[in-house]
């Protein structure tokens, strides 16, 4: 591979890369990530201790230790593009030689677990839920600018939900790490997730600006090939899921339920229900 120049991967005057302000000492072999920066102190504070604090931008980092097990939380901020300068930047500083700017002569692979808020799609999802997903549909672009290889499941899926919504585009579709899901997701909803590259018209919300599909919403809960259905909605877990493939990492996504779109109901302890979110995590993860 050639050396990777200076304006594909920048770095600080100190060596660290560019958005996150991270060095490689600061990365463990488990990742959280979180889209809320206050959220990151709400995962470190369960951390048998904390080695490392980096704050930049949207962009906070900790890392610590639980029972034994060395964990980075970081922040990502809201939306896909945000979700692809951390990742890039996680892959480069633990599988790129920061110094020569080549590839380690051994692939890293991290464990990303995600633990976000979501809206459930179908009525039987409550809220105050917890829920994994298995696969993630991304309606956003993010994945058109790389080479994303789906499989016939994975296609026929991005055909059918193109054609019964009306969309104007093919989604993408990816699946998690299957051990991840079995590991991390004791006690949750195993469910598919949509993930949208906007809050109000992509999730089927108007305000004050009419919305060019204002049929979505019922449209993704009717959904169905086969067995599959979409269980819920957020900004961010397709573009992880694909990614973390291309990267060759472990990625699994978790969702704190705090609101279910079909009875129109949102849960007024919705910290609470991420914080329960985060202690199952965590407890599954070092189990």
């Amino acid at each position: 591979m050639a050396r990777i120049t200076a304006t594909d991967l920048i770095l600080n005057p100190d060596g660290s890369v560019y958005h996150l302000s991270l060095q490689p000492e600061h990365v463990g072999d488990i990742i959280i990530a979180v889209g809320d920066p206050a959220r990151v102190a709400q995962v470190s504070k369960f951390f048998d201790d904390v080695e490392s604090e980096v704050n930049q931008r949207e962009f906070i980092t900790h890392t610590g230790r639980l029972s034994g097990k060395r964990i980075t939380v970081i922040s990502t901020g809201i939306g896909p593009d945000n979700v692809e300068i951390v990742l890039t930047e996680l892959d480069a500083l633990v599988n790129l030689d920061l110094k020569t700017r080549q590839p380690n002569t051994q692939h890293k692979k991290l464990k990303i677990v995600r633990i976000g808020t979501s809206g459930a799609l179908q009525r039987d999802i409550p809220v105050g839920a917890h829920l994994i997903t298995d696969y993630a549909i991304g309606l956003d672009n993010l994945l058109a600018f790389y080479d994303l290889r789906m499989s016939d499941f994975e296609t026929g899926l991005a055909q059918d939900l193109q054609r019964q919504t009306g969309l104007p585009f093919q989604p993408y579709v990816c699946r998690g790490s299957e051990a991840l899901l079995e590991k991390v997701g004791r006690g949750m909803v195993v469910g598919n997730t949509l993930t949208c590259p906007g809050f109000y018209a992509p999730q089927g919300r108007q305000v004050r600006v009419p919305a060019r599909f204002p049929n979505l919403l019922d449209d993704l809960n009717v959904f169905r090939n086969g067995d599959f259905r979409l269980t819920n909605f957020e900004m961010e877990t397709a573009a992880y899921y694909a990614l973390g493939k291309l990267m060759g990492h472990d990625v699994i996504s978790t969702n704190a339920i705090i609101a279910n779109r079909m009875e129109a109901k949102f849960a007024k302890n919705h910290h609470d229900v991420v914080d329960h979110l985060i202690e199952k995590v965590l407890h599954n993860l070092i189990a």
